[in-house]
């Protein structure tokens, strides 16, 4: 039983920066994988970028590598999402979620627990 809640989203300008915090309750285990995944309008919900508890071993995808950071508090139970050169292109509803001894980090059912999601809205 594991709940997450994002917050930090809003509207910034192209070039700017935002970070995304994702608290969660409940036990977790370090065998546990946290991740973020994003869905603009009219899209696919994606991966963004994920992160191993036990050892903060990440992952991203190509398009934010260089830009986003994925980063875990333990005493806080907390995952970030530091988003800096922000582009239009990642505008979307951002979500965070949580899994146990996931395989691939990219697939969504891979992972049991979900945020509500938080809005960035990046405006050229």
């Amino acid at each position: 039983q594991v709940q997450v809640v994002e917050s930090g989203g809003g509207l910034v300008q192209a070039g700017g920066s935002l970070r995304l915090s994702c608290a969660a309750s409940g036990r977790i285990f370090s065998g546990y994988f946290m991740g973020w995944f994003r869905q603009a309008p009219g899209k696919v919900r994606e991966f963004v970028a994920a992160i191993r508890w036990s050892d903060s071993s990440t992952w991203y995808t190509d398009s934010v590598k260089g830009r986003f950071t994925i980063y875990r508090d333990i005493a806080k139970k907390a995952v970030y999402l530091q988003m800096n050169s922000l582009k239009p292109e990642d505008t979307a509803v951002y979500y965070c979620a949580a899994g146990y001894t996931i395989a691939r980090v990219t697939v969504l059912s891979e992972y049991d627990y979900w945020g509500q999601g938080t809005q960035v809205t990046v405006s050229s």
